[in-house]
């Protein structure tokens, strides 16, 4: 069997493909974040623009903080929510690093997808691709597409694509608190602001309000806490037994790294969940200083950024899950 082979497409390339009117699928992350859920919608909001029919999916609904980026576009991410008149789809993947991270819809999606719109530096094309690690967030893309196309009089920027690029970007740096920040991300968020939109309150729905189970998720997370490599590497898991007797669901322990994050002292932060009974387990790592945590990622054919990544990790339990991913943290 011929290995598939993937291509990087120019971004005016990019630009102009966008534009032919097609149904069109927009596949999101497994566990997806604000970046994921924003930089989708924004592409649906343009999509729908241009003549084009769009629907956003997921594996799973997404998490309640984060459906007023969705609604009332969309009441359900789930493949089966998908009209039904839907024909001679185009699917696009939007902040998919490799097609692991598509969970459940990898089977159905993977060869189907025609191209990839993403921002990791690590990862596994699954089709032909637009990539642009210098981007805080894959919501950057979408900001510089839709302006380019506002140059050719093709589109035009409105308050909604706003509020879900703001989302997008703040999401993934942390309210623009982490390293991948940059002068352009800042000018970026101006435009967005000078639109109009309530910034103040998508940050307070991104990162100021959190639901009863994940902040009892979070307490958890410190007892569980752990600590290694002289006190720089601080882990948390919570196996699917834990969370099930602690009456938590899986998205409850999304926070979790972040939890590890604010030890101080600590330089990798390491969350380590399993969200059924087999032995898959989703590791999310963080970096604080110089370590590179998507080298440790890709040990396990994960992937993402120097400072933030993931993977999955298969083990007979939690414990031997951890073992290794503390194992293969260069001392």
């Amino acid at each position: 069997m011929n290995e598939r082979r993937f291509s990087p497409i120019p971004f005016d390339a990019l630009c102009e493909r966008l534009t032919e009117r097609q149904d069109t699928l927009l596949l999101l992350h497994r566990n997806p974040d604000g970046d994921a859920v924003g930089s989708a919608f924004a592409l649906r909001e343009l999509l729908t623009a241009l003549g084009s029919r769009a629907w956003c999916v997921c594996e799973s609904e997404l998490p309640e903080r984060l459906r007023f980026l969705s609604a009332p576009a969309q009441g359900s991410v789930l493949p089966e929510s998908v009209p039904a008149d839907f024909s001679d789809v185009r699917v696009i993947s939007a902040d998919v690093a490799s097609p692991a991270q598509l969970g459940a819809l990898r089977e159905r999606f993977e060869a189907r997808t025609d191209f990839m719109i993403d921002h990791h530096g690590t990862g596994t094309p699954f089709a032909d691709f637009y990539t642009d690690p210098r981007a805080a967030a894959t919501g950057e893309i979408v900001f510089d597409i839709i302006r380019r196309l506002e140059q050719q009089s093709r589109a035009h920027m409105t308050p909604r694509m706003a509020e879900l690029l703001y989302a997008a970007i703040s999401s993934d740096t942390g309210c623009f608190r982490y390293s991948n920040v940059t002068p352009d991300t800042h000018r970026r968020a101006a435009e967005l602001v000078a639109i109009g939109i309530d910034c103040a309150d998508i940050n307070h729905r991104l990162f100021d309000s959190k639901p009863l189970g994940q902040l009892r998720a979070e307490a958890m997370g410190v007892e569980h806490l752990r600590v290694s490599h002289s006190g720089r590497v601080a882990l948390i898991a919570v196996s699917y037994a834990e969370r099930l007797a602690a009456g938590l669901e899986d998205c409850d322990l999304e926070t979790l790294v972040d939890v590890a994050r604010s030890l101080a002292g600590v330089e990798v932060a390491i969350s380590l969940r399993q969200p059924t009974e087999e032995g898959i387990f989703r590791a999310s790592v963080r970096s604080s200083g110089a370590y590179n945590v998507a080298a440790l990622c890709a040990k396990f054919s994960g992937g993402g950024h120097e400072k933030a990544a993931g993977c999955t990790v298969y083990a007979p339990d939690i414990e031997s899950a951890a073992a290794m991913l503390l194992g293969a943290i260069d001392n």
